[in-house]
């Protein structure tokens, strides 16, 4: 199979080739798919939480519940728009293993909603809605700050150093980290924790695929990676 440097040379009248903007959105049907399923049944599940709620008698966990449905169709929506809206990739990782770590680290953890859920006391109910709703909210923040340069494979579009990737270089992958301790926590088992386990080691292999690509494509990213942390200020 040709490279992608082969193939912008041997075919650069195809309007459908690698690095234009028609090749790029039918590239993002699936993640559109993906995400308009996600609004669709959020929205739903968000009306009867909505429905449930009394002001009258206020309870906290039916509200922290209903905000994190919220941030979840939010963060959603706003995926759709700037996969709409991003712009072409001028480079990209070569080779199906940076893909596959993509698909695995974006998808795998849909898996633990799969798994028998456990009846849990309600102040560990109370833990996890609120880390889902805190990493939603900072993936919500992190999405925005990213804008057109969001991608799921890793590709080089813009480098972003403003907003929270002023101080870590992947602030939208530890919002999901967080997002989905919650709902590990709320299907906590073996077989949940081997999947967050596999989970998070695919998402390690795509960061560094990302910094991989990044380095090649923009000349001031080593200067970025070296005032800014991973994932952990400070630590990591």
């Amino acid at each position: 199979m040709p490279s992608r440097a082969q193939w912008r040379t041997i075919a650069p009248s195809l309007p459908l080739r690698w690095g234009t903007k028609a090749y790029d959105l039918m590239a993002a049907i699936p993640l559109v798919v993906w995400y308009g399923l996600t609004v669709i049944g959020q929205f739903g599940v968000l009306r009867g939480e909505i429905a449930r709620v009394d002001l009258s008698r206020p309870d906290a966990m039916l509200w922290l519940t209903v905000l994190s449905k919220l941030a979840v169709l939010l963060f959603a929506v706003t995926v759709i728009g700037l996969l709409f809206a991003r712009r072409p990739p001028t480079a990209g990782a070569s080779g199906i293993a940076p893909r596959v770590a993509a698909i695995l680290g974006t998808y795998l953890s849909v898996g633990l909603l799969m798994l028998p859920r456990p009846a849990l006391p309600p102040a560990l109910l109370a833990v996890s809605t609120s880390l889902i709703l805190a990493g939603m909210a900072f993936a919500l923040y992190a999405l925005l700050s990213l804008g057109s340069s969001i991608s799921m494979m890793a590709e080089a579009r813009k480098l972003v150093t403003s907003g929270p990737y002023s101080i870590v270089r992947h602030p939208l992958y530890v919002a999901e980290e967080i997002a989905g301790l919650g709902v590990l926590i709320q299907f906590f088992s073996v077989w949940a924790v081997l999947i967050a386990v596999l989970q998070f080691c695919c998402q390690l292999y795509r960061m560094q695929c990302e910094e991989n690509v990044l380095s090649g494509a923009f000349d001031d990213y080593q200067s970025y990676k070296a005032r800014t942390f991973r994932m952990i200020p400070g630590i990591y």
